[in-house]
């Protein structure tokens, strides 16, 4: 089952450091533009992923590929993917070995959850880290 409780998400927040956005955008009226510059401003090292603009930068940080090119650990895949693309964003991230999925707001892929759970991963589905983080009222991280 994906994280629900306030507690288990908070502690999930509270104990990364570094996500990757698979989907994220350079165009500022897109959602994912909004959450990665948030989710900077909160103390979070945020990676974009998206092949349509690979090499360009967001928000200071170079866009890459897929997870493959990353060498850096990612505590917190965030995937702004539509739900039927989900699933291959969740096997990237088991196979890239991150310790978290993070379902944006409207994606639901329950068989991907159960794919990332049975590798070990913690699964949030169906919300905003952003938007947790406000509500929790979260301090921000220190990298």
């Amino acid at each position: 089952m994906p994280l629900t409780a306030d507690a288990d998400i908070a502690a999930l927040l509270a104990n990364a450091r570094t996500l990757a956005m698979i989907g994220a955008s350079d165009r500022p009226d897109r959602p994912s533009y909004r959450v990665m510059a948030g989710l900077q401003a909160h103390g979070y090292r945020v990676i974009p992923v998206n092949p349509q603009i690979t090499g360009e930068h967001v928000h200071g940080e170079f866009v890459f590929r897929d997870l493959d090119q990353l060498g850096d650990p990612i505590d917190i895949v965030d995937i702004f993917r539509r739900p039927e693309a989900a699933g291959e964003a969740v096997d990237e991230a088991i196979a890239t070995g991150a310790k978290a999925v993070w379902l944006q707001l409207g994606v639901i892929n329950h068989a991907a959850a159960a794919r990332a759970e049975a590798a070990g991963l913690k699964v949030v589905m169906d919300r905003c880290p952003l938007i947790e983080i406000s509500r929790l009222r979260l301090a921000p991280v220190a990298q």
